[in-house]
């Protein structure tokens, strides 16, 4: 299983286009073959950082959606709406049982 998270820092103008926009690609990203879980979260701390946290079932399932052409132009998409680069990490990852 892999496991991503990213942040966004949106310019104060546009928070709610880019909370349309995120949420939107959430919504079109849980009905990928292999996501097993996709959301997006407004930072209590900071209300203009939107913090992603997706699991994906392999690697094949990821560069899949990495390679829709949605994904790529919901990217493209969020750009002007952003005050820096996003950030993005990626962990191999398994379920512990306690």
């Amino acid at each position: 299983m892999l496991l991503v998270t990213g942040c966004i820092l949106a310019k104060p103008d546009r928070l709610d286009d880019l909370l349309a926009l995120s949420l939107a690609h959430v919504h079109r990203s849980r009905a990928e073959p292999g996501c097993l879980e996709h959301g997006v979260h407004r930072d209590t701390e900071n209300p203009l950082r939107l913090v992603f946290v997706e699991r994906w079932s392999d690697r094949d399932a990821l560069k899949a959606h990495f390679d829709l052409p949605a994904s790529r132009d919901f990217v493209a998409s969020i750009t002007e709406c952003l005050t820096a680069p996003p950030e993005l990490k990626i962990y191999q990852a398994e379920l512990v049982q306690i």
